[in-house]
C-alpha cells in the first residue's frame, strides 16, 4: 500500500513542477531552489532571460528583455526536476486574465501580449472553447477583446477595452 501511495505521488510530481509561470523582473534576478541536483539546463530563448548555476541545487534566472520563454532542468537520469514558463516584464502589472464563465485565459504583456500557458476551464457547466489570442500588440497600445456568448445561451457578449496605466 505504501509503494502505491509513493508511486501516485511521484506520478503527480511533474504536474506540480510545471504548475505555474515564473515572473522575473526586467534586469533583475530570481533564485530558484531545485528538489534534486541539476545535470542539464535548457533555456528556450537566451534573448529574454539568462540562466546561471550557483551550485547543483540553485539556478539564478536574470530577466534580459521583456517576453516569454521557458526553463527546463533535468537530473542525472534525464528526469525533469523543474519546468516553468518564464515571463520577463517591467512589473507584475504586465499580466491580463480574461474570464468568461468558466474559462480563464492569461496573457503576459512585456512588451507584446502573448497567451501564457493553456486556457483553463472551470467546472461550471459546459464552458465554450477559449477565444484565440489576439495578435501581438505593444504594451502602449489599447487592447479590445470581445468574447461571444456560448451558443444557445442567454448570456450577453463580453466586450472589454484594456489600456496600459501610465
Amino acid at each position: 500500500m505504501r509503494s502505491l501511495a509513493l508511486a501516485s505521488i511521484l506520478a503527480l510530481a511533474p504536474a506540480a513542477v510545471m504548475a505555474a509561470s515564473l515572473g522575473v523582473p526586467l534586469n533583475q534576478s530570481v533564485l530558484i531552489s531545485l528538489p534534486a541536483p541539476a545535470h542539464n539546463v535548457f533555456l528556450g530563448s537566451p534573448t529574454v532571460a539568462d540562466v546561471s548555476m550557483s551550485d547543483q541545487r540553485h539556478v539564478v534566472v536574470t530577466g534580459k528583455a521583456g517576453g516569454v520563454t521557458n526553463l527546463i532542468v533535468t537530473d542525472e537520469r534525464g528526469r525533469t526536476i523543474f519546468s516553468r514558463q518564464i515571463v520577463v516584464g517591467s512589473s507584475a502589472g504586465d499580466r491580463v486574465s480574461l474570464i468568461n464563465g468558466g474559462n480563464v485565459i492569461s496573457y503576459a504583456c512585456a512588451p507584446t501580449c502573448e497567451q501564457v500557458g493553456e486556457a483553463q476551464a472551470q467546472a461550471l457547466g459546459s464552458a465554450p472553447p477559449p477565444a484565440p489570442p489576439p495578435a501581438p500588440i505593444s504594451s502602449t497600445s489599447t487592447l479590445k477583446v470581445t468574447i461571444p456568448a456560448p451558443a444557445g445561451s442567454a448570456a450577453p457578449t463580453i466586450s472589454s477595452t484594456i489600456s496600459p496605466s501610465m
